[in-house]
């Protein structure tokens, strides 16, 4: 069953690398506000070191996750096991976003693969990793990722999305700022 762990180990940073989707679930600040859970993949995950993991924060409809680590810094990502023994693992941490441009951001990124419509890197420093069972989750078979997000950022062009962005990523849901 389940299972605390002092850090990210080779036996859960193969497991991590693995999935190919991986969910963050983050909420502002308050009772007031909407709790958002976000759907990530294309390659977007890296661990940096037992305790430091990132992703690629994709031009997308919202601004929710970044909006929400602005104001309040709290982030859990969520692992499940589709394929092959049943297993979750949780990522529990403060997470920071790093835009485009800075020079953070500049240093994570050779660390990714290059992928079109790239807003930011999301640094989450993680103060509890968490294994659970994963028995009620059922199985599904990986066919291969949706190119659409990226054929849209590639037709939509550098000024294209920077348009998009201003218009449609500058405030949250709940009117907290984006990026």
């Amino acid at each position: 069953m389940g299972q605390v762990h002092d850090a990210i180990d080779e036996r859960l940073a193969a497991f991590l690398t693995a999935q190919h989707l991986f969910f963050v679930g983050t909420a502002p600040a308050g009772a007031e506000g909407h709790v958002n859970v976000s759907p990530k993949g294309l390659d977007s995950f890296r661990i940096l070191d037992p305790r430091t993991v990132a992703y690629l924060d994709l031009t997308g409809s919202g601004i929710e996750t970044a909006a929400h680590l602005r104001d309040n810094g709290r982030i859990t990502f969520l692992f499940c096991a589709f394929e092959g023994a049943p297993k979750i693992v949780r990522l529990y941490g403060r997470g920071e976003v790093l835009p485009i441009g800075s020079a953070e951001f500049d240093s994570l990124a050779p660390r990714f693969t290059e992928l079109v419509g790239v807003r930011a890197i999301v640094r989450v420093h993680l103060d509890r990793v968490a294994d659970s069972c994963g028995y009620a989750v059922p199985r599904y078979t990986y066919q291969g990722e949706r190119r659409q997000l990226l054929d849209w950022a590639e037709r939509k062009g550098a000024d294209g999305l920077a348009t998009y962005k201003r218009q449609k990523n500058a405030k949250s849901i709940d009117g907290l700022p984006g990026l």
